[in-house]
């Protein structure tokens, strides 16, 4: 993956940002030899590629003081209030209870214990033990054993059955504990998706949240993972139930940008065809994700993720102005796709972030004509 990072950033650059910046009609300024790398994004107000936060798409400072309580305490006390306090059949929850189960697995890689020293992440286990009614522990156990699955596990191999068969039984543990909550059956879809169930089984997950949730992107963006990955990357259906969904999204709902991410889904490793990012799929998926963002309420916890998303197609089309209107509202924060599936995710970012400064700069652009 870091190889084909590194070959499409240089195909970015010399295929993409030379011709934008030597091309001199059409109302563009031609920009002296080297102007790239004196387009310096810090002019913006963006921040260093050192200070990215890699941990979420978006700013959520209570969770962020949480988390540093715990993880200095090792007390799980603070993450059961702040779960408790939290809205269940909201976006919010679900995002919470990924960043709690994520920082515990990632404890758990950083210091696996031994003779001597205890595994890291060991206050959700503490959690577990002294307070096994709680709801939010129990959810949060539940993504911890899928994330430690799908990260420390080869798909298909015993041990990773063996671990996502514990998690559904997590989840349905989580689910008896609060049952009007969505969040147990969203974290079942990725086990749904790496146990590869029927599709009757699958539609009858499905049916559980869509009674609880009917508009939760978070789980709209899980599913269609498994529309992905359970009919072999089948395009069709994937974007059937992309389009879909956006089709009866309510009004002011983030769901109108799901086809852009069905889109993404099934780009090929390295796409050398300029012309695809001028197709009608990706302008009619873009656009849609455009109007959501547009519509959307700006507290929308999902409202960063389309954004982030939209960065990355907006820069390979080309759309230089649209691409810095969306960097302005979420620089800083980095933990969303694309750049999540990259073993640097601020690095990768950052490159996209470059060639958007730099081709709005080549069309006249400037940090005075940038409206934040």
């Amino acid at each position: 993956m870091e190889i084909l990072w590194v070959l499409m950033a240089a195909i970015m650059i010399g295929a993409v940002l030379g011709p934008v910046l030597l091309r001199r009609r059409g109302g563009i300024r031609q920009v002296a030899p080297g102007s790239p790398d004196a387009a310096d994004p810090a002019d913006y107000g963006f921040a260093r590629q050192e200070e990215l936060d890699i941990r979420m798409p978006g700013p959520d400072h209570d969770l962020l003081d949480v988390l540093d309580v715990v993880q200095q305490s090792q007390s799980w006390k603070a993450a059961s209030q702040l779960l408790a306090g939290t809205e269940i059949h909201g976006e919010v929850r679900w995002q919470r209870v990924q960043a709690f189960a994520g920082a515990a697995s990632l404890e758990l890689r950083q210091r696996p214990g031994g003779v001597s020293d205890q595994p890291g992440g060991q206050w959700l286990r503490v959690w577990r033990a002294e307070a096994p009614k709680d709801a939010g522990g129990a959810a949060v156990h539940a993504e911890f054993l899928v994330q430690q699955a799908w990260r420390s596990s080869t798909s298909g191999t015993d041990e990773f059955r063996i671990i996502l068969e514990e998690a559904k039984e997590a989840c349905a543990q989580a689910a008896l504990l609060s049952p009007g909550d969505p969040v147990p059956y969203i974290i079942e879809l990725s086990i749904a998706r790496g146990l590869a169930y029927p599709r009757e089984e699958f539609e009858q997950l499905w049916l559980k949240i869509l009674d609880r949730a009917p508009a939760h992107m978070g789980a709209h963006l899980a599913a269609l993972h498994y529309w992905c990955e359970k009919w072999h990357g089948s395009r069709d259906l994937a974007q059937s139930f992309a389009e879909a969904a956006a089709a009866r999204a309510p009004k002011g709902s983030l769901l109108a940008a799901l086809p852009l991410f069905a889109v993404y889904e099934h780009l090929p490793e390295v796409n050398l065809v300029r012309g695809f990012y001028e197709s009608e799929v990706v302008s009619k998926a873009v656009e849609g994700a455009l109007y959501a963002v547009h519509s959307a309420r700006p507290d929308d916890p999902m409202l960063a993720h389309v954004r982030h998303l939209l960065v990355f197609f907006l820069v390979r089309c080309e759309r230089w102005s649209e691409a810095m209107h969306q960097l302005v509202h979420v620089d800083g924060h980095v933990g969303a796709l694309p750049w999540t599936i990259s073993p640097d995710p601020a690095a990768d970012y950052a490159v996209y972030r470059a060639l958007a400064v730099a081709g709005y700069e080549a069309n006249g652009g400037s940090p005075a004509t940038l409206s934040h």
